[in-house]
This record gives structure tokens, sequence and C-alpha cells, in this order.
């Protein structure tokens, strides 16, 4: 499979759809379709049908990378099927001299403001295996209900200001029109910023180009590199 156009054509079998079924679906002609096929897919179309057909963009468009977006931890297994291996999370389990306070932040004026007295506190080793810089790492509280059941809203999260650059299926805490945002970003060949949410059926994909960016001063403040909640109350 070596255009978009191929790999269009495979998901289409894959998921029993016709080009006439899809050309129908997306309000076009089978001819569209199959010009798809030979020419590859427009650019102007590879956010929509990715998303249609749950890929990722970057895989439709050059068949790099994962061809899915990360699923949520499987909860359960199969009878036959082995238990994996435990994740090693001993680089959690640092000695106190070892931790690093990370300020705890919030918006205030369209800015980040530290507040005072409180910080959460990680191991060293953890942030050093992250090649997380300490002095330019804030916390922040999940702002809103979008990226549920991933990361409920309240949870805390920790952020590293220097890695600002956008890579597909990251999540990313951002700062628009003074409002604390936090989403998974990807970007289009045009520039265009792509916002997307865990719960994508209550929060649909919303697209910036370049000037709507910065005239609604949507700004990357960071990557988000470790999130956690407590449970609200104890279970009766």
């Amino acid at each position: 499979m070596n255009t978009s156009g191929d790999r269009l054509k495979a998901l289409l079998r894959e998921c029993n759809l016709t080009a006439s079924d899809f050309a129908a679906q997306r309000k076009v002609t089978p001819q569209h379709v199959n010009n798809w096929f030979h020419r590859g897919v427009p650019l102007a179309r590879l956010d929509e049908i990715a998303e249609l057909l749950c890929v990722r963009n970057k895989w439709l468009r050059t068949g790099e990378g994962p061809k899915h977006h990360n699923p949520l931890p499987r909860l359960s297994r199969a009878p036959d099927q082995p238990y994996p291996e435990l994740p090693d999370h001993s680089v959690l389990a640092a000695h106190v001299e070892d931790d690093i306070a990370l300020p705890f932040c919030r918006v205030h004026s369209r800015m980040l403001e530290p507040i005072r007295g409180r910080h959460l506190r990680l191991p060293r080793i953890a942030l050093d295996s992250l090649g997380v810089n300490p002095e330019q790492a804030v916390c922040l509280s999940m702002p809103d209900y979008n990226m549920a059941p991933l990361m409920p809203y309240g949870s805390t999260l920790a952020v590293d200001r220097t890695l600002r650059q956008v890579i597909e299926g990251e999540v990313y805490a951002l700062m628009h029109n003074g409002r604390l945002r936090v989403h998974t970003l990807s970007k289009r060949p045009n520039g265009a910023l792509r916002l997307h949410s865990y719960d994508s059926d209550d929060y649909p994909t919303e697209t910036y180009s370049p000037s709507q960016a910065k005239t609604q001063r949507l700004e990357i403040l960071g990557w988000v590199f470790w999130w956690s909640q407590l449970r609200e109350e104890r279970p009766v």
C-alpha cells in the first residue's frame, strides 16, 4: 500500500464498504472515490476520512507510524491469554531526598500563576527518564470533562513546558483566549492545528488555521507527561 488511495481502498474493504456505499455516505459520486483510489485522498479530505475510519491522519497520508489511535488499556483478558508482564514502576519509588517539588499553577489574567504553598512531589529519576527539566515543569488541574475517562475533570496533570512541538496523538495543555484547555493534538499539512478529545461524542474535533490560532491566542503550553486522580469518595 504505497499511496493514501491504496490505504483507503483497504480500509473500505475491512469495513465491507463498496466505493458506491462510501460515496453515498460522503455525498460524492462513486467516480470521486475511484479517483481517490488512483490519485490519493485529497488533503482537504484527509482529516475527515481518517476520523471517520478511526485511523491516524499521518498513517492514512503517508503510511508511517501507528495505524490506529492509542486505545484505553485492556481491562480484561481472554481465558487462554497469558497475563502480560507488569510494567516496572520502580522509577516512582524514589527516596524523599531525591524528590522534586513541581509548583501547582492556575490561570490568572490569561497567564499561568503559581499557587503559593502548593506543589506535587515526583522522583527526580522519573523526570530524568523522560528528559523533563524540573525547572520547566508545572502542575495543573484538568479543567474540563473532554478527556474523560482517561483524564477525569480535576485530575492532577504535570506539564513539560519545553516540549511544544506537536507530536500526533500526544496530550498537551493549551491556553485559548485566556482559558486553560487539555487536548490530544495533530497538525494538518497546511499548518492547521487540530484539537481532539477522548470523549469525541460530546466534544468534536476542532480545527484552527494558523491565522485563527494567532487571532484567538491559541498557544501550546507544553506536553502532559503525568496525570493522576484520587477517588472522590469511598464506595458504600
